[in-house]
């Protein structure tokens, strides 16, 4: 089979090279031509683990290749794929669907001959029927069915999700775009995925509700974590024991300084908008969008309270910038404020993170010190903040942070390293929702004299 698909961003260049490395010719459309040049020398635009590798096996086999023209690249499609972005609309939340309808108006002229076109972008309910009515405008010559084909790709595991899904959703009315979709996913299928087939409205919400979802258990458990703090329970255990429910599970229940990232920001607050438009508002989601933004605006005031309520002068070591590791996307990520913030109170911040630190340089203060590699972050600093859990810095011993460091302080807003340990080694250690020394010991005494009483 042959596939075009438009857009060479993460989901684009990604769902791509794993087609091809299934043995479909593909053809990736990108506008700009220094990434195709990029792309066509074997450079690679984003980071994502193994993908540099499965995009120089497809091309070296003949199965991938890159164009800036679409023309060329249309004969012979089976199926046309738009993976382009749909950032949040600048002021209203809403999904900017400017580049999908960009790209399938000038598909849908260059069109030699009729095929399928998916939406592999995430788009709003609704979006597929406007498709459709698009390339019958356009084209009242040509049939082409349209199908949604939402991508569930986690940046860091992205192509291990791709291969190996959970499920595979399409949404369609049309008998041959469902017929050309499996037969694209047939060499998944000794692995057991489900290929689930709804309506284009389902499909397109199916995304959304995911991503909130998800973001919902996150927020749920930075919240319990608050609360932890407060009653002197740990929120580690407390995780644990919900998670062992099969209801529920033990995914997403890690607290934190919040979400961020290319998916759950821009698609809780897509999510709220399309409820709100539908006169069906998703309260939860509306909550969840304003939970998450105040608390990674709160978390520079727990950095404030750890340094004894002021950072000023304080040379501060923040260690992991990107919103999750595996990768270096910057978007929505807790370090942004945090660091900004940081930098208001007069703090010296010196940032390392092993693979988003080009990005941060755009949308950090420009008095930030990037260091080379951790140590040289932590030598001399009065304190570190953890942010981004880079398995790198699991790997930091507390006598060694101890011992590199000149100060005591390590705030640790993934909960990486051991309490513990970390007192042991002589550190002020604050973690997220785990009681601290003093409240477990006051509960101690406050047994004690009930047992006396």
């Amino acid at each position: 089979m042959r596939i075009v698909m438009i857009g060479a961003g993460y989901v684009g260049l990604v769902s791509g090279a794993c087609f091809a490395s299934m043995g479909t010719e593909v053809i990736v459309v990108e506008k700009d031509p220094c990434r195709v040049a990029a792309l066509q020398a074997g450079r690679i635009p984003i980071y994502e683990p193994g993908l540099d590798r499965l995009v120089a096996d497809s091309v070296r086999a003949g199965r991938l290749r890159f164009e800036v023209a679409l023309d060329r690249a249309l004969p012979g499609a089976d199926a046309v794929f738009l993976a382009v972005g749909t950032p949040s609309r600048r002021g209203d939340g809403h999904a900017d669907l400017s580049h999908v309808f960009a790209a399938a108006a000038e598909l849908a002229a260059a069109l030699p001959a009729p095929t399928v076109l998916v939406t592999k972008s995430t788009v709003p309910v609704g979006t597929g029927r406007r498709l459709a009515a698009l390339m019958r405008e356009i084209r009242p010559d040509l049939d082409v069915p349209v199908a949604s084909n939402p991508e569930f790709l986690r940046e860091g595991s992205a192509i291990e999700d791709f291969m190996r899904p959970d499920r595979i959703v399409v949404g369609t009315d049309s008998a041959q775009a469902e017929a050309v979709l499996r037969a694209l996913y047939r060499p998944l299928n000794p692995a057991g995925v489900t290929l689930l087939c709804t309506g284009l409205e389902t499909a397109e919400l199916i995304k959304y509700a995911t991503n909130a979802f998800l973001a919902m258990k996150i927020t749920f458990i930075n919240e319990m974590a608050d609360l932890c703090e407060q009653v002197g329970a740990d929120v580690h255990e407390l995780a644990r024991g919900m998670g062992l429910d099969r209801r529920i599970g033990p995914k997403f229940l890690h607290p934190g300084p919040g979400f961020g990232g290319s998916c759950f920001p821009k698609d809780t607050q897509a999510l709220m908008r399309i409820a709100q438009d539908a006169h069906a508002p998703a309260r939860l989601v509306e909550t969840v969008v304003s939970v998450n933004e105040a608390r990674k605006a709160a978390m520079a005031g727990r950095i404030l309270a750890a340094f004894g309520g002021t950072v000023r002068r304080r040379r501060i070591a923040v260690l992991g910038l990107t919103f999750k590791p595996e990768t270096d996307d910057m978007r929505d990520s807790p370090a942004i404020p945090i660091v900004h913030r940081l930098v208001e109170l007069g703090a010296e911040v010196v940032a390392y993170d092993p693979a988003g630190m080009e990005q941060a340089r755009r949308d950090l203060p420009a008095e930030v010190v990037y260091a080379s590699g951790a140590a040289s972050a932590l030598a001399g600093a009065d304190g570190a903040v953890l942010v981004t859990e880079w398995n790198e810095f699991r790997a930091l011993a507390p006598d060694w942070l101890r011992a590199t460091m000149r100060g005591r302080v390590v705030v640790d807003l993934r909960n990486v390293f051991d309490p513990a340990a970390m007192r042991a080694a002589g550190l002020d250690h604050h973690a997220i929702g785990r009681p601290a020394p003093h409240r477990a010991l006051a509960g101690e005494a406050e047994l004690a004299l009930a047992a006396a009483d």
